[in-house]
Parts: structure tokens; sequence; C-alpha cells
């Protein structure tokens, strides 16, 4: 997973292509008027999202040993919660590779933590939905302070 995050931080960070991403996520019709190929980027994005997903589906199967379409129901939360916590990771104030993946790797110490303490499940599912909101507060909160 780190490799593939420094690989989609470089990609978003040091290429045009990702100045473009970042515009067309941030204003769709100012980008469409600045000259960027829009549709083409848009689908462009989804290719590359849908690879990452069947690369993550590819590595949950072999973890699990077997293909099945419901393995990943309660992946939805902890990939939410991570991507809102790198949100927030170093005042970024925009969605970032390197935040998604301390946000992951936070949410998956988190679980460890709780399984180690042999946690019972719906404990688990609470302390998620909590880190969730705070990290809503969190983000929300530097963006009312940035006004």
């Amino acid at each position: 997973p780190a490799v593939v995050a420094v690989a989609v931080w470089l990609l978003l960070e040091r290429t045009r292509i990702g100045r473009l991403f970042y515009a067309i996520g941030g204003n769709e019709q100012a980008a469409r008027l600045a000259g960027a190929p829009v549709q083409r980027f848009k689908l462009l994005a989804y290719v590359l999202s849908a690879l990452l997903a069947s690369l993550g589906g590819l590595l949950l199967a072999a973890r699990l040993g077997r293909g099945d379409v419901s393995s990943g129901n309660g992946l939805v939360l902890d990939a939410l919660g991570a991507a809102l916590i790198g949100f927030a990771v170093l005042g970024a104030k925009k969605p970032n590779a390197f935040g998604t993946l301390v946000g992951a790797l936070l949410v998956a110490s988190l679980l460890n933590g709780l399984t180690m303490l042999n946690a019972p499940y719906y404990a688990q599912d609470f302390v998620k939905g909590l880190v969730l909101v705070l990290a809503l507060m969190f983000t929300f909160g530097l963006a009312h302070r940035a006004r």
C-alpha cells in the first residue's frame, strides 16, 4: 500500500496530469473554460480508480484465501475515515495521498489495538464512527478557521 500511495502522490503532486485532476475536482467548469479536456480526465480518473480498487480486491481475496463479493462490506467506513483523516493531515486542506496513507495507518493501528484488547465488534464500529466524526469536526474546523 505504501508503494501505491507514493506512486499516487507523485502522480498528483509532481505532474501536469495531477494538477489537472485537482483543477477538475475543484471547479470543473473553470477547468473546462481554461482548456482542460475534462471528459477525458474524468474517464482517466474512473479508470485509475477501478484499477486501484481491483488491486485492493485482489489483495483482500489473497488475504482471505477466497473470493467473496461481500467480503469488503465492512471496510467502507475504514476507507472513508482514512480519506477524511488524510484530508486534514499536515494542514493540506485538500485530498492528498500521503495524508490518506497516514489516515489508513491510524485506522488500522486503532482497529488492531481494539482487537488486541478483545473489544467486541460493535465497540470497534463505535470507535470507527467516533474517529470519523472527530475527523469531520477537525476537517471542517480547519476550513472554518481558514475563512
